[in-house]
């Protein structure tokens, strides 16, 4: 370096560290000409003459007139990051820096930075102890040190760092045992190849086994440590004698009372052998309903979106169609027929309907739910309409509407009965159940993470799907969007159901679970308009984004307010906070979500003129999604965090 460069890079330094007192956008430039000067990148273009303020340059992100982001990965970065550049930059939210070449110790002004989230850093050539004022950034959300030169021991001092959902330090020189870490957010880690022994605390053995490969470690996935037992518990007290002769009595009379129970049911069940079964029977306590959410998309009886297997398979008559035979039958109106739409395949009567097997998929919003499996092994969905206010003539006139509409976005209304007591609408049945069960059905260990192409994919196929009903008139539209009524294909691609049903139902058949999707200036749920449809979408969006439910969505759980709450951490801070902690892996796809988090607060805006319609809305999803061709699960090794390796309803 010659005399005029060193000269050049004093004065450079020292009009940086001047401006260290002053918090704003001046000072924030000299720090980051400070840093390039002294880490010259190649593929950094930063001048000083440069007349426009620094959050134009390349990888500079500004809010509210301050640096928030710095992203400069793989820029080629050489040397030592100097003292006086993030004492300056302390509106710094992200800070990328990986896959370069830096060295040496991190430079102690980065404690100042105390709205940190996101720090990456992996990649480089930084050695050191991990340095204690990392501990005293309480926003960090997102830390990866892998691919370094660190040394010494792991610090217990990360249980300070209360909101940590990734922590990498896999590919250093770490020694020592891993400590206690009580961090209930924390959901990816990885100390891979170090030189770390001893055992892996409890909390941490649920990660998997090439979070710890590499090292001298034991306990969890890496096999049982010696002298501890293998499941980690202690061993439990052999039975005395007592209890053991306890539970044969036990075991002998519950045997008995098994065998007295079947005999008088066998009496019962052969004694009403030639007796006609009323449908109400299918809400007899005595039945047990199936756990949730897969036919028609309303929400089982319990809450439980999903969970749950197939607990009582309803013989052939139990099905709402059996009581048609005996109630119309009884009141000399003789037996109807099924109507079809259109090309509809006719493999089935209303005969075959009777006496399919069924079970209760779920009670919702319009009526009960069922899977029905005919003799000849087709699978239709067979929805119980309740509370059906209006004539047989606007009925038909309203469903034939309904009918007609045929799109691959929409679950498809294959065929309807009416008579006066029952109303009976059939449709393709979907094996995969809802959106609703996929994001709160099974949120344990054995749960499959949803990605961001899955998700995204899945809100793209809802739009074109309530595009398309608002496409067919401008008095059209679905009125009773949710999460529950986005069903899913064996691809999890999306299908709109229960479109064109809120008109046909009394103002009581909407319970206060669709509160949380309803447009506040919505007053009665039969006349919903579609930018009623919008809003509750931006509600689906903000659902799919979050992981959250929104108010009283869930029966038993009060869920929140979503577009209330995500408007408030919006107002405070732009952040990837509000994210669904499943979706913090995939941060090369983050601008990505942040559109679609901004489309879906567009959506949901408190009036209707501000909010888009749902032609602009699909547009724009279409927009922020381009085609990918590789494996999503490719999103982990390209993100920073650098992971080693279905109107007014129809009318």
């Amino acid at each position: 370096m010659g005399v005029h460069s060193r000269l050049t890079f004093f004065f450079i330094l020292i009009f940086g560290i001047f401006h260290l007192g002053k918090p704003d956008l001046t000072g924030d430039k000299n720090a980051l000409l400070t840093l390039r000067s002294s880490v010259v990148g190649w593929k950094l273009n930063w001048t000083s003459t440069q007349s426009s303020a620094p959050c134009n340059w390349e990888g500079i992100v500004c809010e509210n007139n301050r640096v928030a982001v710095l992203r400069l990965p793989g820029t080629g970065l050489i040397g030592k990051i100097p003292m006086g550049v993030f004492g300056n930059l302390t509106h710094l939210r992200t800070l990328s820096l990986r896959l370069n070449a830096l060295s040496g110790p991190l430079p102690s002004d980065l404690a100042m930075c105390t709205d940190l989230r996101n720090l990456y850093l992996q990649g480089n050539r930084i050695s050191g102890e991990i340095p204690d004022f990392l501990f005293k950034l309480p926003n960090l959300v997102r830390l990866n040190l892998a691919g370094n030169n660190f040394s010494g021991e792991i610090s217990p001092s990360f249980n300070n760092l209360t909101r940590l959902g990734t922590l990498y330090l896999d590919g250093n020189e770490l020694t020592g045992s891993i400590p206690e870490l009580n961090l209930p957010d924390l959901v990816q880690f990885n100390v891979s190849n170090n030189h770390l022994n001893g055992s892996i605390p409890k909390k941490l053995r649920t990660m998997k086994a090439s979070s710890f490969s590499g090292n001298s470690l034991c306990g969890g996935p890496m096999g049982h440590c010696p002298g501890e037992p293998e499941d980690g518990q202690p061993k439990k007290k052999k039975l005395s004698a007592g209890a053991i002769a306890g539970i044969v009595i036990g075991s002998i009379v519950g045997f008995l009372l098994i065998l007295l129970i079947l005999f008088f049911l066998c009496r019962k069940k052969s004694s009403g052998k030639t007796r006609a079964v009323d449908v109400s029977t299918a809400k007899n306590p005595n039945e047990v309903e199936m756990g949730g959410d897969k036919g028609i998309g309303e929400e089982n009886g319990n809450g439980n979106h999903g969970g749950g297997n197939a607990a009582a398979a309803v013989g052939a008559g139990t099905l709402a169609a059996s009581a048609v035979a005996s109630k119309d039958v009884n009141s000399g109106l003789g037996m109807k027929k099924l109507i079809f739409f259109g090309n509809a395949p006719r493999s089935f009567d209303l005969e075959d309907l009777l006496r399919a097997s069924a079970e209760v998929l779920g009670k919702g919003t319009f009526g009960t739910a069922y899977k029905a499996v005919l003799e000849v092994g087709t699978i239709v969905a067979v929805k119980r309409l309740k509370d059906v206010t209006i004539s047989e003539k606007e009925f038909r006139e309203k469903i034939e509407t309904v009918g007609s509409m045929q799109n691959e976005s929409l679950v498809p209304l294959r065929a309807y009965y009416y008579s006066g007591d029952e109303k009976l609408l059939v449709y393709d049945y979907m094996s995969m159940g809802s959106l609703s069960a996929l994001l709160h059905g099974n949120r344990g260990s054995g749960r499959t993470p949803l990605n961001w192409e899955t998700r995204s994919g899945i809100a793209l196929g809802a739009a074109r799907g309530i595009s398309f009903l608002h496409s067919q008139g401008s008095h059209i539209s679905h009125g009773n969007i949710k999460s529950s009524n986005i069903l899913l294909t064996k691809t999890y691609e999306a299908r709109v159901s229960d479109f064109g049903l809120a008109q046909l139902v009394g103002p009581n058949a909407t319970p206060n679970r669709v509160a949380g999707y309803r447009a506040p200036e919505v007053t009665d749920p039969r006349r919903v308009s579609q930018k009623a449809d919008v809003y509750s979408f931006g509600v689906l969006l903000l659902e799919l984004l979050t992981g959250k439910a929104p108010t009283h969505a869930l029966l038993n759980e009060e869920g929140v307010d979503l577009p209330r709450w995500v408007q408030s951490v919006v107002r405070e801070e732009w952040t990837a906070e509000v994210f669904d902690l499943e979706l913090l892996r995939y941060q090369n796809v983050e601008e990505e979500m942040v559109q679609l988090l901004q489309l879906a607060i567009d959506c949901a805006a408190q009036y209707p003129d501000k909010r888009p319609t749902m032609a602009e809305v699909t547009k724009r999803i279409e927009e922020l999604r381009p085609t990918r061709e590789q494996d999503p699960s490719s999103d982990l090794v390209e993100g920073e965090d650098g992971s080693s390796q279905q109107t007014s309803s129809v009318g």
